[in-house]
């Protein structure tokens, strides 16, 4: 565990003190420490160990500040040695403010239990197997849970129908709001309507329920509506500020419709009803950047510049980042020299899209000088920089470095994530490495922080099935749901084209018909490729039943 304090020592009437460390816990989101200078391990036993997010400022014995993010351990523990010397770190009584709880933790191992038992279930509406497992609910586990099964809507619906007659089960916003996200992600839109007047009655309404909905519009390609619920946002008592059209234009931009977002803008300052600020403006240059319309791009700049804004920080890493995108990093690199120029300081962001587009573009040296000029930059190394710096190599298949960079992130505690490691899985299936991928994918569970995504799941389970390996992708599926990880659209359809093209039609109608229990919706190419393979094997009864049951998942709405 490394230490983020050397100051004091441990004083001798506590039995639980308070340290600062990094840690990763499982089911957690990783804890970053930034930190100036390295720390050695420490290596003696911890027992009893209880967790609390925080943040603090710490000093070291020089004098120099960092910040850490991470957790409060309240904890026994032996006396440690590193370096063959007694480690001394300062300890502070915990104050009753600061009691130590692990209450996030159990919530969140709770939720991982509960999708289990409810993605292993053959029957979707059976909910007596979550009173046989003797769970009980409080708010922060239902949306917990509902947000796990985001990509599961019908299943977070009957879970949330069921846990709203449990002792213990109040309504709040934030249930509300996972349940929305994974509804609109079925297009359930009906339902979510209802929901809507729910929640109104309970007051729990707010501007971020109307801007969640715009987004699931929005990814559903119905812009007209997405406008349109913005638009009905003030008939529930909500008043739009200059905030929330930034945030309507930015959903839009981002839904690959910029032209209808600057219709938006456009309109906008044409009735006078708000006056752009710079946000505005660099939510414009980053959806056409986004969608590399260098040109679109230029014309919003030169506006920006005449209406007397001065570009900042973040208006210049969205100007990097776009011509980067768009294979032009001779520009961004006069444009990082520009605001050099201008005496604004590079961001860290900045740094790493100059190392993402240069290593992507196979300029290597370029690269690896933006990394150094990053970490002489001032800024504390972070693993986004690190994550581009390995892409840098693995994009010209030099794996043997993109591991020592690993490992130098390993020594200085800046990761690696599962981000890191899928890095090189991608550029590994790639290369055609697949006995390399597998042998990475089985590494990344033994690091901490790195446990496989449901992308690296996706990853490889495509994988295999491209390589005509399915007793592979079946093992890795089934890993998966040993963890409580709900499949999505692309994996369900990777490992149904892959039994279909081994003819294995038993097998490949039972996942499908599990997509279709979970509310998945599958693509018009999956289903016609199943189609056709049940005809070829003579068995149309069958697809014109999943026809059926297809059309009937598509125009039949859910009942709340």
């Amino acid at each position: 565990m490394g230490l983020l304090q050397h100051l004091g020592s441990l004083p001798k009437a506590a039995t639980k003190r308070k340290l600062i460390a990094f840690r990763t816990v499982t089911g957690h989101p990783d804890f970053l420490v930034t930190f100036v200078d390295r720390f050695h391990n420490l290596c003696g036993p911890i027992q009893d160990v209880e967790l609390k997010p925080s943040r603090k400022d710490v000093w070291q014995p020089n004098g120099q500040r960092f910040a850490a993010r991470g957790l409060w351990y309240a904890m026994g523990f032996s006396r440690s040695k590193h370096d063959s010397t007694e480690t001394e770190f300062i300890v502070e009584p915990a104050t009753e403010n600061e009691a130590p709880t692990s209450s996030s933790v159990r919530i969140s191992e709770e939720a991982e239990r509960i999708c289990k038992i409810l993605s292993n279930q053959p029957n979707l509406n059976n909910t007596s197997c979550l009173d046989e497992a003797g769970v009980t609910v409080c708010p922060t586990l239902v949306a917990e849970v509902v947000k796990k099964l985001g990509n599961a809507g019908m299943l977070a619906l009957v879970f949330f129908r069921w846990a709203e007659k449990q002792q213990g089960f109040n309504h709040t916003s934030e249930i509300f709001h996972h349940l929305i996200e994974a509804l609109g992600k079925i297009k359930q839109f009906r339902l979510i309507w209802s929901l809507v007047d729910f929640m109104k009655h309970r007051n729990l309404l707010k501007k971020e329920t109307f801007a969640l909905i715009t987004r699931r519009y929005a990814r559903a390609r119905k812009i007209s509506e997405a406008i349109e619920t913005f638009v009905k946002m003030q008939r529930f008592g909500l008043k739009p500020e200059l905030s929330d059209y930034n945030c309507l234009i930015d959903i839009i931009s981002k839904s690959k419709h910029v032209d209808r977002a600057q219709d938006i803008f456009n309109e906008m300052k044409r009735r006078k009803r708000f006056t752009p600020d710079l946000k505005t403006y660099t939510i414009l240059l980053e959806g056409w950047g986004h969608v590399r319309d260098l040109s679109s791009l230029k014309a919003v700049y030169r506006e920006m510049i005449d209406e007397g804004f001065k570009p900042d920080v973040v208006t210049y890493g969205i100007l990097v980042n776009a011509f980067c995108k768009s294979g032009r990093c001779d520009d961004a690199v006069k444009i990082f020299h520009e605001m050099e120029a201008n005496n604004c300081k590079p961001s860290p962001h900045i740094y790493c899209s100059l190392i993402n587009g240069l290593g992507s573009a196979k300029r290597l040296d370029e690269a690896l000088k933006y990394f150094e000029l990053s970490k002489a930059s001032g800024f504390p190394p972070e693993i986004p920089t690190y994550n581009a710096l390995v892409g840098s190599y693995c994009w010209v298949m030099k794996f043997e470095d993109a591991f020592r960079v690993v490992d130098e992130m390993k020594s200085c505690g800046v990761g690696p994530n599962a981000r890191t490691y899928d890095i090189v899985l991608h550029h590994l299936i790639k290369a055609r490495k697949t006995e390399e991928a597998y042998e990475i994918f089985q590494r990344m569970g033994s690091d901490i922080g790195c446990e496989p995504q449901l992308n690296t799941y996706t990853m490889m389970v495509s994988m295999f099935c491209s390589v005509e390996r399915i007793d592979m992708a079946l093992k890795v599926w089934n890993q998966m749901n040993a963890k409580g990880i709900l499949p999505c659209m692309h994996m369900f359809s990777a490992l149904i084209n892959g039994l279909c093209f081994e003819n294995r039609l038993d097998d490949a109608c039972r996942y499908f018909q599990e997509m279709l229990d979970k509310g998945i919706r599958p693509p018009g190419q999956l289903y016609s490729k199943l189609k056709e393979t049940l005809l070829d094997g003579g068995r149309r009864d069958l697809a014109v039943e999943f026809g059926l049951k297809l059309d009937q998942l598509r125009k039949t709405p859910l009942r709340g």
